[in-house]
């Protein structure tokens, strides 16, 4: 059976967008890591439900997806509307537009491992 890598992604995309918490273990391993932290699939949800609190327009948009299995490389495109501290800087309500450039590892269909590296200096340069 022949695992199609790129349409996981977007389901666990589309997943993330609709805050479908129950779901989510469909796409992420148990024994997920980040950055290079054991955080667990618990951990994950509770990371991502954390971003909606912080940020309660954030929507997932997919500018660039590379499938090499077992790996995806996406970059992500947010604008977005964070409602106080965001990464250690006060947004405030203000509009913000920035990129995330993320690396998975899949292990039997599910995410792994995810690297993550936020364009802070985008951020930083709106306020």
């Amino acid at each position: 059976m022949s695992v199609n890598l790129s349409e996981i992604y977007r389901n666990y995309i589309a997943c993330l967008n609709r805050q479908d918490w129950l779901n989510l273990g469909r796409f992420v391993d148990e024994d997920v890591h980040y950055n290079g932290a054991y955080v667990g699939l618990s951990g994950y949800r509770d990371m991502l439900k954390g971003d909606f609190l912080v940020i309660p327009d954030l929507h997932f948009d997919i500018r660039l997806l590379i499938c090499e299995p077992p790996h995806v490389a996406s970059r992500l495109q947010f604008d977005c509307t964070p409602t106080g501290v965001l990464f250690g800087m006060p947004v405030n309500g203000r509009r913000i537009q920035f990129s995330e450039n993320v690396f998975y590892a899949f292990l039997n269909g599910r995410i792994r491992n995810v690297w993550s590296i936020i364009d802070k200096a985008a951020i930083a340069a709106q306020l």
